[in-house]
């Protein structure tokens, strides 16, 4: 059985992470707000523009390379995972279902490669013998527009000279404080937004000013911007809600674990007293003796 001071200082220590889970839920929850304000702020406006799309694409009579589809010879995988852990299985279940992925990939005999955006997913995909093609660190928790703009490029020119064939992202998609859900989105081909037309749509007759190639020269890779971008958004949400929640599981443990070590401090405390007292009272018997 450990003695009094031992326990003492595993007391003491609890203590001491408990203020840290419990500062660090705070800091969450304030980050937690000001994510959840972007993406409910920017969700109309991503939904908007798939919209204009599909309608537009309904009635397109050139191609263009991001409405392509080619055969299926290589399929990028991409996954967007945080740059710090403490914050559940929120990293995990985005490699789960990457890994998932890859392997249908695999069963479907056709070649992957794969790209991460987080140093989470960077670190795990290396120990997996995955290297990534490419890799984005320091954005969770930073998120601008402009890094949207990169990886977005780097989608683009990589599809455009048919170095994949097909692209999808794997991200945790925010649905509440408690809840994030993971989402696996193909973001190119953009082929699939022509079936997302309407009838009435798919009838109507645009005038296109400059003209209908010009137009989806500008709006589709302005669209793959805003889903990337909605993507890091919804993740950066997700990640503090889970470390909100994780941080406050890890105050609750600490609480029980204070008490569990207090009640065991007292009972060695009162074995102690106990002890001593049988120990006084054997010795005056003796000296009557």
């Amino acid at each position: 059985m450990p003695g009094l001071k031992e326990i003492r200082k595993r007391i003491s220590s609890v203590k001491s992470t408990k203020q840290i889970t419990k500062a660090m839920k705070m800091v969450a929850a304030a980050k937690f707000r000001r994510a959840q304000t972007r993406i409910i702020e920017l969700r109309p406006y991503a939904d908007k523009m798939h919209a204009v799309l599909s309608g537009l694409a309904a009635t397109v009579e050139a191609g263009h390379p991001l409405l392509e589809v080619r055969p299926r010879k290589k399929v990028e995988v991409m996954v967007l995972t945080s740059d710090k852990g403490l914050c559940g299985a929120f990293n995990t279940n985005v490699m789960k279902a990457a890994f998932k992925l890859i392997k249908e990939i695999q069963a479907e005999g056709m070649a992957f490669s794969v790209s991460s955006i987080g140093k989470k997913g960077t670190d795990l995909l290396k120990r997996r013998g995955m290297p990534p093609r490419q890799s984005w660190v320091g954005i969770s928790g930073r998120v601008f527009y402009g890094n949207a703009q990169d990886i977005a490029r780097d989608i683009i020119e990589n599809y455009t000279t048919e170095s994949f064939d097909e692209v999808f992202l794997i991200y945790n998609e925010f649905k509440s404080a408690l809840v994030q859900k993971v989402s696996v989105v193909r973001l190119l081909p953009l082929a699939p937004v022509r079936e997302e037309a309407t009838a009435q749509e798919a009838a109507a007759d645009f005038l296109y000013e400059p003209s209908q190639q010009a137009i989806f020269e500008k709006l589709l890779p302005k669209n793959l911007e805003i889903q990337v971008f909605r993507a890091l958004l919804e993740s950066q949400a997700s990640e503090e809600a889970a470390r909100m929640t994780s941080m406050e599981n890890a105050t609750k443990a600490a609480d029980d674990m204070i008490a569990n070590l207090t009640l065991q401090y007292n009972k060695a405390r009162q074995a102690s007293i106990t002890k001593e007292l049988m120990d006084i009272v054997g010795g005056v018997e003796a000296l009557k003796q």
